[in-house]
């Protein structure tokens, strides 16, 4: 049962307006199946954008955030279920356990830092839960094709790169995760 996505996405909006209208258009769709959205907490960039569109279409929200980063006034105070954590691998863990799954929107290199976590997690058994990026204007197509370079050259097995999905349609992703089981651990 999918009822909380974590979605890590960018802390700015990008220099084009559809990157915005898009986080918000997640945020709603994920309003509208009544899942809750799991995110860092803040108030800018994507991140709000996506918290927007749950907040505004009936959702909740649960937003874990750093107290360095509530400190510089990252907060987004509109959140019902706000939880400030020391660090960074804290809102890490945090968010992977609250989550059902895991979506990556458009972002940066915290962004990629995150899901990264989550995928390579689940070759060594930490993490059961789907992964997945929302490849917007294909904005994750050369991940794709490293990812597949990983495996071709051996160093990513066909399991792990199978559990790892890219889609630009909400549904089809909400599908891939209700019926997502979680391979194997890699054994030495």
């Amino acid at each position: 049962m999918i009822k909380k996505i974590a979605v890590y996405c960018g802390a700015r909006t990008g220099n084009r307006s559809e990157y915005a209208k898009t986080a918000y258009e997640f945020g709603k769709k994920m309003a509208e199946h009544q899942i809750e959205l799991v995110y860092g907490g803040g108030k800018y960039g994507l991140m709000r954008a996506v918290a927007d569109g749950v907040l505004e279409n009936g959702g909740i929200v649960h937003g874990i955030i750093t107290e360095e980063l509530k400190d510089r006034g990252a907060a987004y105070e509109k959140v019902q279920d706000f939880r400030v954590v020391e660090n960074m691998n804290k809102r890490k863990d945090v968010m992977m356990e609250l989550a059902d799954g895991m979506v990556a929107l458009p972002g940066s290199i915290g962004t990629l830092e995150e899901i990264s976590q989550a995928i390579s997690w689940t070759a060594i058994g930490d993490n059961a839960k789907p992964v997945a990026f929302y490849n917007y204007d294909s904005f994750y197509d050369n991940l794709d094709k490293l990812l597949k370079r990983m495996n071709k050259d051996d160093f990513l097995e066909d399991i792990y790169l199978d559990a790892i999905y890219f889609e630009t349609d909400f549904d089809k992703i909400l599908q891939f995760m209700k019926e997502y089981q979680a391979p194997a651990y890699r054994e030495y």
